[in-house]
C-alpha cells in the first residue's frame, strides 16, 4: 500500500536506535525528508552514513533550554514521532526524586515541548499534519517495578487524547501506538531470561513479542492519510496483551 508519505517533512526523536532509527528508515524509504534527533551523535553519524540526505538534531531532551534551542531553526515539520523515552526501573518503595525527574522530563515534558513547536508550525502555516506518541501497554497495565514508567506512558495517553482535542481543529491528529516487548537490541538484552520471557509471553495471545517493524508499519500507518479519520486514539501493537 502506498501511504502517499512522499515529500513530507517528518521529524523523529530517539532516532538513534531501536523503534526510533527503524522509523527513520521507513519514513526515508518512503521518500520522506527526515529531521533525525537523539542525544548521542554517534548513532546520528552512523543513520546519515545508512540513509544520506537525513537532517539530524543532537541534544538532550530532558534539557528544556537545550532543546528550545536546537529546534529553533529546525523549519517547517509535518509529521513528528514522539520516540524518545527512558525507562528507570525500581520497585515502588526505591523509587527516586531523580528517577522521577528524568522520566517525567524526557518521556512527558519533551512530548509536551517538541509537539508544541511542531504544532505551531504547522498552524501559522495553515497545514494538516500527524503526531504520533510512542506510548507503551504499560501505560494501561501494571508491571512489577515499573511506577514511574507506567505513570508517564499513562500520562502520555491522556496527554495525546486533549492533544488531539485541542489541535483536531487545526487539522492536526494525534494518535500514540502501544506495543508490547519489542525485540530491539534492548528488548532481546532486557528478556533473553526464558523464565522472565515466558511470564509475559503466557499473557500474550500470539504467544511471542514484537518485531521493531511491527511497530514501525503501524506508526507509518498513523502518520498517512489512510488513518485521516483516526486521532485520539490508543493503538496496541502487543499481541493481544490488553485483551487479557
Amino acid at each position: 500500500m502506498d501511504l502517499g508519505l512522499a515529500g513530507r517533512r517528518a521529524l523523529v526523536t530517539g532516532a538513534g536506535k531501536g523503534i526510533g532509527r527503524s522509523t527513520v528508515q521507513a519514513l526515508y524509504a518512503a521518500g520522506v525528508q527526515v529531521v533525525a534527533m537523539s542525544r548521542t551523535q554517534g548513532d546520528l553519524d552512523s543513520l546519515v552514513r545508512e540513509c544520506p540526505g537525513v537532517e539530524t538534531v543532537c541534544v538532550d531532551l530532558g534539557d528544556w533550554e537545550a532543546t528550545e534551542r536546537a529546534l529553533g531553526g529546525v523549519g517547517p515539520v509535518d509529521l513528528l514521532v514522539n520516540n524518545a523515552a527512558v525507562a528507570l526501573l525500581q520497585p515502588f518503595l526505591e523509587v527516586t526524586k531523580e528517577a522521577c525527574d528524568t522520566s517525567f522530563d524526557v518521556n512527558l515534558r519533551a512530548v509536551i515541548q517538541v509537539s508544541q513547536i511542531v504544532a505551531r508550525g504547522l498552524i501559522a502555516r495553515g497545514a494538516r499534519g500527524a503526531i504520533v506518541n510512542v506510548s507503551s501497554q504499560a501505560s494501561q497495565r501494571a508491571l512489577t517495578n515499573h511506577s514511574v514508567y507506567c505513570a508517564t506512558k499513562g500520562a502520555m495517553d491522556m496527554l495525546t487524547k486533549v492533544m488531539a482535542l485541542e489541535l483536531g481543529p487545526h487539522k492536526i491528529r494525534v494518535n500514540t501506538v502501544n506495543p508490547t516487548v519489542v525485540m530491539t537490541p534492548m528488548g532481546k538484552a532486557n528478556w533473553s531470561d526464558p523464565l522472565k520471557a515466558k511470564a509475559m509471553l503466557d499473557r500474550i495471545p500470539l504467544g511471542r513479542f514484537a518485531e521493531v517493524q511491527n511497530v514501525v508499519d503501524v506508526i507509518l500507518f498513523l502518520l498517512s492519510d489512510q488513518s485521516s479519520m483516526t486521532t485520539g486514539s490508543a493503538v496496541p501493537v502487543d499481541g493481544g496483551f490488553l485483551a487479557t
